[in-house]
């Protein structure tokens, strides 16, 4: 039994890119999609937000598409990953209270929703990073090796 508890280990530690990976590259698609959209055809989305009654819609219609659009593509790349979630998070919950909120009745209406399902993607992303593929992984490592002082250098600035 330890033999196959050892090996699922070894898989799984294998494997630890996989999910970051694909849900910044699913979430990033679709907010990199849907904010190109809506910014190629803003008249509708500002007639939308009118509908739902989301103050200044003028403003508002253009900062989510926008905001939808960059924050998508830098999940995409995986740039700034834990602050371009919020954004979305924040255009998510906006989503569910205005334009959803009669389709909820229940918890499980809630859970259903692809925009919850978003937002905890999102959250996930958020809290944990892009993963190791990605370039806040490389910025990462860059940034740790300049921190990291020389052999040289340390034992001459001790001095």
């Amino acid at each position: 039994m330890p033999a196959l508890i050892r090996l699922i280990h070894s898989v799984s530690s294998g494997l630890r890119w996989l999910p970051p990976t694909v849900a910044r590259l699913t979430v990033g698609w679709i907010f990199l999609q849907s904010g190109w959209g809506k910014l190629h055809d803003l008249p509708k989305v500002v007639a939308f937000f009118t509908d739902l009654g989301i103050p200044a819609p003028q403003f508002q219609a253009p900062l989510a598409a926008t905001a939808e659009l960059v924050c998508g593509a830098l999940l995409l790349v995986g740039l700034f990953t834990r602050v371009a979630s919020l954004p979305l998070i924040g255009t998510m919950l906006v989503a569910i209270l205005t334009a959803l909120r009669g389709d909820i009745h229940e918890l499980s209406d809630l859970f259903g929703m692809s925009e919850y399902l978003y937002i905890a993607l999102l959250l996930w992303l958020g809290a944990y990073g892009a993963g190791p593929i990605s370039l806040d992984a490389v910025f990462a490592k860059r940034l740790e090796s300049a921190e990291r002082p020389l052999p040289g250098r340390a034992a001459a600035s001790a001095r």
